[in-house]
Order: structure tokens, then sequence, then C-alpha cells
């Protein structure tokens, strides 16, 4: 399918460093499996868009089921490596920001994974990304995020982390954590298995699942449902990730 092109703003600066090695760094590190079934069921066979698409991840698998798939990236350089792949001409992809970014038509499933609601740098960011996802879905339509559970460094230190990566990789995460903000200023160290060391930073504006709740609502949209995994096992006081689920009312 065509690409449909959108104005942006800077978008695009994680793919410009990340693209041509992000499926390498994060190869198996995610449970796309499992993602890709649970997802496939609650799309019930409407239509699918992802904001934050990336290189494809999730999407070409579900375009591989016959579903009418469409993805927003801020990043040319990802979309590219996306078209590039086997299928990639079955997804239709818009090159802008999520928050502001349209696709035609209205769908049953609305995605955005990985903690990249987390990459709006504000609070209003991300209530007009919610107010996006909801302007997208068909009556009934779900909104899925996936999210890691907030557990900032505490105090005025430097957190220091390990980062599980794809194979041949290692990854080290330095956090600086404004409390005040809720903002996570990282420096993401990744060494591959010949030596060769890279670092980009990342910042993250975290949210609990109930201030995430809370925007839902702003926008017409209801929990449905919360799992700890792609598993649907259950959301607890241990969980360190959520999948949630909200459906237009």
């Amino acid at each position: 399918m065509d690409t449909v092109n959108e104005e942006s703003h800077d978008v695009a600066a994680y793919g410009v460093r990340l693209a041509d090695d992000y499926d390498a760094i994060y190869g198996g590190v995610f449970d796309t499996e499992g993602a890709v079934d649970l997802l496939f069921d609650l799309a019930a066979g409407g239509r699918v868009l992802e904001f934050g698409v990336g290189t494809g991840r999730i999407a070409l698998p579900l375009a591989q089921r016959s579903l009418d798939v469409w993805g927003v990236d801020g990043s040319p350089s990802m979309l590219e490596r996306l078209r590039e792949k086997p299928g990639g001409e079955k997804v239709t992809t818009v090159c802008g920001d999520f928050a502001s970014a349209s696709a035609d038509g209205k769908f049953d499933l609305v995605l955005l994974l990985v903690n990249t609601i987390y990459a709006m740098p504000t609070q209003d960011d991300q209530v007009t990304c919610f107010a996006n996802a909801a302007r997208h879905l068909a009556p009934g339509g779900r909104f899925v995020i996936e999210a890691w559970v907030p557990d900032p460094p505490r105090g005025d230190d430097l957190g220091l982390r390990a980062r599980r990566l794809g194979r041949g990789f290692a990854g080290l995460v330095i956090e600086d954590h404004d409390a005040a903000r809720q903002i996570l200023s990282t420096t993401q160290i990744v060494i591959s298995e010949t030596g060769q060391t890279r670092s980009f930073p990342v910042v993250h504006r975290y949210a609990w699942p109930a201030e995430l709740d809370l925007m839902a609502r702003l926008n017409g949209m209801t929990l449905e449902d919360r799992w700890a995994d792609w598993h649907r096992r259950p959301f607890g006081a241990r969980s360190t990730d959520h999948i949630s689920v909200w459906r237009a009312n």
C-alpha cells in the first residue's frame, strides 16, 4: 500500500539514531508472538492502527493474518525499514507525530506499545495522544497500551541498571530522575559482542496506570482489561508491566 506523508516536528530523532540496528539490538527481547496473538483476538477481524509502528514488529504479522493494518511513526527511516521487509507493502504508513497524525477512516483497534506513551514529554501531550486515539476509534473500538509500571530511582542519586537486549548485545541504562515532573532522563549504552559501544539519550515522562485511566476517561474511553503480560496474567501489586485496554464508550 502507499505511504501517506504528513508534516511533523522533531519526532524522528530516535529513528535516525537506531533505525539501521533496531531489529538487531532488540531482537528477541519482546514477547512478539504473545502480543500478536492477543491483539489479533482483540481486533476481531477489524481494522488496526499502530502509533509508533517502528520497523513493523507487530504490524507486519498482524497484516499477514489478513487484517487491514495502518501504522504511524515520526521516523522516515523506521518506515523505510518496514517497507523493505517481506509483506511491508501490506501496511499503510503515515509519517508524522502520532499525537496529531491522521489515518483514513475509523479503526477497531489502536495500539501504542513498548512504553511509547512515555515518549510524550508532558502530561498534556499524553492526553492529546489519548484524544487522537479516541478520534480514530470506531464505536466500541479499543485502545491498547503496553508500558512498564513506574519504579524510578529514589532521591537525587543516579540510577544504574542492566537492560536485556538482543543476542550479541549488552545494555546499561543510567537514569536521572525528576520526580516533580515524573521524568526519567536516561542514557542507554549498547555494547556489541565485538566491543563496539554506542550511547543514546531517551527521555521518559512516565505515568501510573491510574493516571492513564483518567486520560482515557477524559477522552470517552473506559478501562476494559488490564493484564500483567500478553498472556492475560492478572495485574497486581507486584506487576512490573501492564497491558491496558480501554474501550470507546
